[in-house]
């Protein structure tokens, strides 16, 4: 059975410069303090649960969840990130899919281009690229969007393939990308939910999965915004940590409104 090694949590976007911004330096310092400890882990496979940004996945079709079934990727290039290719994992992905058939039915994406969302995190996990990537894509741009119970059932599929489906001596690490709290192009557009946001990380810290996967989709929209519905990817990657026994905690939040943008990132442990 491989070996689940770490889970972590973390916001995916940067702004400029952090230079005079102490709660950008804040940011980056907390990227940092995730990148570290999965570096050291020395992971074999990182598999990531974030959300397209409508680059690969967009209102042509809308799948609720896709994965990269690919040996190797591509990156979008948005936020000018490097094309730079990067590997994944294709064996895996598929057997993913296979073994969450019964319960989901998964698109797959061979040509996905991944971009910030995955990639700002990458930059800081492995920043030489040399570690093999699954993609998992939860679509919170349509509506209905995944609910956060679905997205739990889906994080005890990931939990049920690493143990199955990888070679027995296969360290894994599993990371969330995205939220916290964000409304973008809609009212309340730069609002940010520090208390909704803090509520979020204190039931996590406690490793109280349920309240978080209890959730409905029209209560997320109320109190973290479009973009917060990004927070049922760190729920799916807590569901996975929970099988370990795992709670999380806190690394790094800051309420950053001219990041139109409640920046977080957990560790799981």
């Amino acid at each position: 059975m491989a070996e689940l090694v770490g889970v972590f949590a973390t916001s995916h976007v940067l702004f400029g410069s952090p230079d005079g911004d102490p709660q950008a330096l804040a940011v980056v310092d907390g990227l940092n303090e995730i990148g570290r400890p999965v570096r050291a882990l020395r992971p074999d496979l990182l598999v990531m649960i974030g959300s397209d940004h409508l680059f690969n996945v967009n209102t042509n079709l809308q799948p609720p969840f896709t994965v990269g079934v690919s040996d190797r990727f591509v990156p979008f290039g948005d936020m000018d990130i490097e094309r730079r290719p990067f590997s994944g994992n294709r064996a895996f992905a598929e057997a993913l899919c296979a073994r969450a058939s019964d319960r989901f039915d998964l698109a797959q994406i061979e040509g996905l281009r991944p971009d910030h969302g995955f990639m700002v995190p990458l930059m800081f996990v492995d920043p030489d690229g040399t570690t093999p990537v699954v993609p998992i894509l939860v679509n919170v741009n349509m509506m209905p969007a995944p609910s956060p119970v679905r997205c739990a059932a889906l994080g005890e599929c990931i939990a049920d393939s690493i143990e199955a489906d990888l070679a027995p001596d296969a360290k894994v690490v599993v990371i969330a990308t995205g939220g916290l709290s964000h409304w973008i192009n809609i009212p309340r557009h730069g609002e940010v939910n520090a208390a909704f946001d803090q509520w979020v990380i204190e039931r996590l810290n406690e490793g109280d999965v349920s309240s978080l996967a209890n959730l409905t989709v029209p209560q997320l929209l109320a109190d973290a915004g479009n973009g917060g519905l990004e927070i049922v990817n760190w729920i799916m990657a807590a569901t996975v940590a929970a099988r370990r026994g795992w709670k999380g905690q806190r690394i790094y939040y800051e309420a950053m409104p001219h990041w139109m943008t409640g920046m977080g990132g957990m560790a799981f442990a």
